[in-house]
């Protein structure tokens, strides 16, 4: 039994990209002979969550951090047997996945496989990097859009049926050729004024003034499916122009089972069961997600005390409060001179936190930075917020997490994807065409149908917003995930969406909104003071 332990215990810290020592191996056995059989899969989570938010040198341990961890969770058990109310295994289904440790992986179209990247990933990328950004983006929706019915089929008359079976015809194989055809690109604007689909093999002139489009905002750095001919002069006449169609999660789970695109680690189906048994049970669970949270400001701080103040007595606590930016009222920038006074904030607020006992020792705080926040740069994703500015909130409570922006976040077998940035108004600036008003005319409807068909999460040119080359897999949506948070300064609004749980909680500084959200069953319960 100690040998198939020994193996799983490797395997586990494989999983998240440890490697162990001899003597922290030895470590965690003894840490896991505290529990009892069916506890220890639990065990070894709690303590690989827990790893993960230590500031490690090298992902070979050693036995010093690990007896850190061990140490700590065991005083934590053992304060828990001494008062049995105070439960924790709610914060042993709930982990935090930081972006720039998901792991990265490449579609071959040759071998109709993804690979994934295992060699260092630079901060700054060369030139290539950047290439490689538009090349992966397009092969992760080629090889989505491959196997659905309606494409994955030749057709003999593709102008038959608008919905019938259609071929791809690469763009370079345009040239010469007559009547309807069924192209796959990214909208493109190689020159002033004109606008190019672009595919691997070339690029085409498009005229988009009579095209049909469905829900969502066409801009420069979506991918496009478009339908139409070629004209004399080589500019390509869409008549019909749209997203690449979906595909359901399970079908994508299936097709690359084995793979951790979302980074929480790889479930055995006996594991995927058991969690989802759990996650029925869990009907108690809920996150209180605020957006805009001026820590700089009275009022916000005030409204702030009241929500805790409420939750602080309720029969059952939240399992986790999510606090995304903008943690101030003034942006971070050059003329930005109140760094030590939003240190100071924050201590404030975690003293606020501290004074609520039951919601500080059975609740969790999670930071997610905003766009305005303070950070070496704007660039997408973002890292968490500085050490400087959260020691002080910390020696409140110490099991605050800090992550980056995006984040994730894997309650037993859920995904969920938290993401805090102004959206809406950057999409709508950079729209090509009006939004079609066929089937909705609310803006937020067609942000949430373009992130999902796109599966990314801020598909605008980059000039609008920079993204760091070599970590835009960390925006990527795919598999879908079961519930997308959009923290966004507009109006608060929930959509449901193909079965994926979207929602704004709006603008808690300007607007007092927020949101309840129970995962076990998806329901949002947009709130407001």
């Amino acid at each position: 039994m100690s040998g198939v332990l020994r193996n799983k215990v490797q395997r586990k810290f494989k999983m998240r990209g440890y490697s162990l020592k001899v003597e922290a191996l030895s470590e965690v056995l003894s840490f896991l002979s505290h529990f009892p059989s069916d506890a220890l899969d639990d065990a070894l989570e709690l303590l690989l969550d827990e790893l993960h938010h230590l500031s490690l040198k090298s992902s070979i341990l050693d036995r010093e951090p690990v007896h850190k961890v061990v140490s700590l969770l065991l005083e934590a058990d053992a304060a828990v047997e001494e008062n049995p109310s105070s439960s924790s295994s709610s914060a042993s289904a709930l982990r935090v996945i930081d972006t720039f440790i998901v792991p990265k992986f490449r579609y071959d179209p040759v071998k109709k496989f993804f690979h994934e990247h295992t060699g260092r990933l630079p901060i700054h990328g060369d030139a290539s990097a950047k290439a490689t950004l538009y090349k992966d983006r397009f092969l992760l929706l080629f090889q989505r859009v491959s196997r659905d019915p309606r494409f994955s089929t030749l057709a003999f008359d593709a102008s038959s049926s608008d919905y019938g079976r259609c071929e791809i015809s690469p763009i370079q194989s345009l040239v010469g050729r007559v009547g309807r055809r069924w192209i796959m690109g990214v909208i493109s604007q190689l020159e002033d004024g004109h606008f190019y689909l672009e595919d691997l093999t070339a690029a085409v002139e498009v005229n988009l003034s009579s095209a049909k489009i469905t829900t969502g905002f066409f801009v420069e750095n979506t991918i496009v499916l478009a339908e139409g001919e070629m004209q004399l002069d080589g500019v390509f006449q869409v008549r019909t122009c749209g997203f690449p169609p979906l595909e359901d999660r399970e079908k994508s789970m299936a097709f690359f089972s084995g793979l951790d695109f979302f980074g929480g680690g790889i479930l055995t189906k006996e594991e995927t069961l058991r969690l989802a048994e759990l996650e029925k049970n869990a009907v108690n669970a809920m996150f209180v997600i605020l957006s805009d949270v001026w820590l700089d400001n009275e009022e916000t701080l005030g409204n702030l005390e009241t929500i805790l103040n409420g939750y602080e007595n309720v029969e059952v606590v939240p399992s986790l409060f999510v606090f995304m930016g903008n943690f101030c009222s003034q942006p971070f920038n050059l003329s930005f001179k109140s760094i030590s006074s939003l240190r100071v904030q924050f201590g404030k607020l975690g003293q606020m936190i501290a004074s609520h006992q039951r919601l500080k020792e059975h609740s969790r705080f999670l930071f997610i930075p905003g766009p305005d926040d303070v950070g070496p740069s704007t660039a997408l994703p973002r890292c968490p917020l500085p050490k400087y500015l959260t020691e002080e909130f910390q020696k409140y409570v110490p099991n605050a997490i800090f992550s980056s922006n995006p984040c994730r976040i894997k309650f037993y077998t859920q995904d969920i994807v938290l993401f805090r940035h102004d959206m809406l108004y950057r999409m709508r600036r950079s729209c090509l065409i009006p939004p079609s008003t066929e089937e909705t005319s609310d803006p937020f409807e067609h942000l949430v149908a373009t992130i999902i068909h796109q599966s990314h999460l801020c598909p605008i040119p980059l000039t609008v917003q920079p993204i760091i080359w070599n970590y835009d897999h960390g925006l990527h949506l795919y598999p879908t995930p079961h519930t997308i948070v959009l923290g966004d300064k507009s109006e608060q609004k929930a959509f449901r969406y193909t079965g994926v749980t979207c929602f704004n909680p709006g603008s808690f500084s300007n607007d007092g909104t927020f949101v309840a959200y129970r995962p076990c069953n998806q329901e949002v319960e947009l709130s407001a003071l």
